[in-house]
Parts: C-alpha cells; sequence; structure tokens
C-alpha cells in the first residue's frame, strides 16, 4: 500500500536552483552533515533530490551552470 502523498508545485527556476542547493550542500556537508538532526531527515532530502532530478532536464544540459546562474537571476527580488 503506497503512502499518500503531497503535492508541492514549484515553477521551473524554483525547482532548478532548488535542485542545485541542495545537491552543493549535500556535497560540502557530507550527506547534509549537521544540517540534520535525524537520519530521517538526510532520507527526506535525498529523496528530494531524487525527485528533482527526474523532472528536471537542465541538470544534463552543457548550458547547466548558465541555467542555473540565469534562474537565480529571474528568481531574486528587485532591489
Amino acid at each position: 500500500m503506497e503512502e499518500p502523498g503531497t503535492i508541492l508545485r514549484l515553477t521551473s527556476d524554483e525547482a532548478l536552483v532548488l535542485f542545485e542547493w541542495l545537491n552543493r550542500t549535500d556535497k560540502q556537508t557530507a550527506g547534509f552533515g549537521s544540517l540534520v538532526q535525524d537520519q530521517a531527515e538526510q532520507r527526506a532530502l535525498w529523496n528530494l533530490i531524487c525527485l528533482l532530478e527526474r523532472e528536471l532536464v537542465e541538470p544534463f544540459s552543457e548550458r547547466y551552470v548558465d541555467l542555473v546562474e540565469q534562474a537565480r537571476e529571474r528568481l531574486r527580488d528587485e532591489d
């Protein structure tokens, strides 16, 4: 029996920026390190990375770095 889920709606820019941040944080902190208090939090973050990875095509692009920067620019608050 499958556990009931929750649907989150993100823009493409939000998904890409979040994916990049999660991957970078995971690598810099050796699996989210001190950022989590319980291994279940780490598992939930890893699962979120996997879900985003299934939906995004940008991580496989040669222009990935540029695409992330463009998404960040569109998400930033206007001054």
